[in-house]
């Protein structure tokens, strides 16, 4: 069975959560549900697996978290840092992509990890520049045979990279850099109310 991996920026957490939800909903392997979501300032609660919140900074750190049990993907979020994007929740699938990414993964890290699986090098940039600027990336491993399916969920509130991409380009922006500075909820904020978005909340 071929098998097709398919990503989606989303600038609100909120978005992103609610498409994971749909998707496990649909049917979609939670193995095959993957989440990366900027975290500045420790925002973003992990739910249990009885679907209760604690705050942030009890989520846990490192791939203990990340490759946690629950109910569902977002049951089993876990803290990390990424270079050049700053602290992020990460599961799923996608979280061993993020682990690769921190520890300089040879392919790549977290951008390498996206193309290798079928991402094209121009949208996974804007990708990761997108979660480095506060949204969330969620990707999905499916058979082609539910792509239109799982495209129609992930669509709903998903970011237009090729939008997003010439947003970026008219300040000068080029590619994702992992050396790049890492942002704070301030600049976050300062740079979503400039583009007319919501802040983070």
């Amino acid at each position: 069975m071929t098998a097709r991996t398919i990503a989606r920026l989303f600038d609100d957490y909120a978005d992103a959560a609610h498409a994971v939800r749909e998707l496990e909903y649909f049917g979609v392997p939670r193995d095959d549900i993957g989440l990366v979501a900027n975290n500045a300032e420790q925002r973003i609660v992990k739910e249990s697996g009885e679907n209760e919140a604690v705050p942030g900074a009890e989520i846990g750190a490192g791939v203990g978290a990340v490759a946690g049990g629950g109910v569902g993907v977002l049951a089993g979020l876990g803290l990390l840092a990424i270079p050049g994007v700053g602290p992020v929740v990460a599961a799923g699938w996608l979280a061993a992509l993020a682990v690769g990414a921190v520890g300089g993964a040879a392919a790549g890290g977290l951008l390498g990890s996206l193309v290798g699986a079928g991402i094209s090098a121009e949208h996974a940039n804007v990708f990761i520049e997108g979660v480095r600027r506060g949204g969330s990336l969620v990707t999905v491993r499916v058979p082609e045979e539910k792509v239109a399916e799982v495209d129609a969920i992930l669509d709903r509130n998903a970011v237009n990279p090729a939008s997003r991409r010439a947003e970026y380009a008219a300040v000068g922006w080029s590619a994702f850099d992992p050396e790049g500075p890492i942002l704070s909820k301030a600049d976050i904020d300062r740079e979503r109310t400039a583009a007319g978005r919501q802040p983070l909340y």
